[in-house]
Formats: structure tokens, sequence, C-alpha cells
């Protein structure tokens, strides 16, 4: 599945989560699967917690962040 495809699966929506970002359909919040990612918790684990979630909504809090990170405009201090 293309990234495109994959950022479907996200939402915003200010009536859910206050408008952060989730996967569609869920209050599940994408920087929760990310911090779960970042804290080296195997995605088999995080959809064990996380019933609702499938491997592809794992993949799409990915494209996101990734997404999101290359419309940031960066500006070093000099």
């Amino acid at each position: 599945m293309e990234a495109n495809e994959l950022l479907k699966r996200i939402e915003v929506n200010p009536k859910v989560m206050a408008g952060k970002p989730v996967i569609r359909g869920t209050r599940i919040p994408v920087d929760l699967i990310l911090d779960m990612l970042a804290e080296d918790i195997p995605t088999e684990e995080i959809l064990r917690e996380y019933p609702d979630l499938s491997k592809e909504d794992v993949r799409a809090a990915l494209a996101y962040a990734s997404a999101s990170l290359k419309a940031e405009e960066v500006r070093l201090a000099t």
C-alpha cells in the first residue's frame, strides 16, 4: 500500500480528540502509536493492546509522521 493510500487512514477532526490526528474511525492518536514504536514496542504487541488497529494503521501513523516532517520548514539558528 502506497503512502497516499495509508494517509487516508488518518483523520483530523476537531470533534475527535481535540483535533489530534487519529486512526480513522477510532480515538487512537497517531502520536500514541509513534510513541509505542519509539519505545521499541513491536507492532504485534501494539495490535494486541489495540485490537481495533491493523498493521496498515500502524504503517499509516509512520506515513503521517513522515509526510508531516517533509512539509515542515526547519530554520537553523546561527
